[in-house]
């Protein structure tokens, strides 16, 4: 959903592809390898604050309009959810004015997107097409666990560095034995 609107961003060659922890986070709690969706945002809640920090990444704030339309919600419902993300730190506002991520705000949405990115960069690697990996990465950036995760980013980084022609990949993406076809 977000997705499809903000995060259609390439990984750029030679870099890692999650560059923060997914452990250890102050609103998340003191995870663990091993702790999936316990203690984490729910999925709306993730989606708003993937939105506030790419609207804000310009002038440094959001407006409730702004997010409304890029979430396809109404604006009392992004009024309510804000005013939860301010309980728990992860946003300062004004009613009718400026919404900002705090630095502990700012950390979780770049955390979510960095999975998104990663998510995305692994299905596209396995030869799924750009829209179903956009689409796909949106719906399990929220619901897989930090370990499922880890290993995702590791296969990625293995697929999108692998050299050309390498025969493994080939199988991969046709779903074919071809070293054992003699191709």
């Amino acid at each position: 959903m977000l997705g499809q609107v903000f995060l259609g961003i390439s990984r750029p060659a030679g870099k890692t592809i999650l560059g923060t922890s997914i452990h250890a986070h102050p609103v998340l709690g003191k995870g663990e390898p091993g702790v999936g969706r316990a203690g984490r945002l729910s999925r709306s809640m993730e989606d708003y604050l993937e939105a506030i920090y790419v609207l804000s990444r310009e002038k440094g704030y959001a407006r409730v309009m702004e997010i409304a339309r890029a979430l396809g919600v109404k604006p009392p419902s992004v009024t309510q959810m804000v005013r939860k993300m301010s309980e728990k730190g992860l946003v300062t506002f004004k009613r009718y004015g400026r919404i900002m991520l705090t630095e502990v705000g700012e950390s979780v949405a770049r955390r979510i997107i960095g999975r998104h990115r990663l998510l995305k960069a692994f299905l596209t690697a396995l030869g799924v097409s750009n829209s179903v990996a956009e689409e796909d990465a949106c719906a399990m950036e929220h619901v897989l666990h930090d370990e499922t995760v880890r290993v995702f980013r590791r296969l990625a980084e293995f697929l999108l560095n692998a050299p050309d022609g390498l025969k493994c990949l080939e199988c991969l993406k046709r779903g074919q034995y071809l070293c054992l076809a003699g191709r």
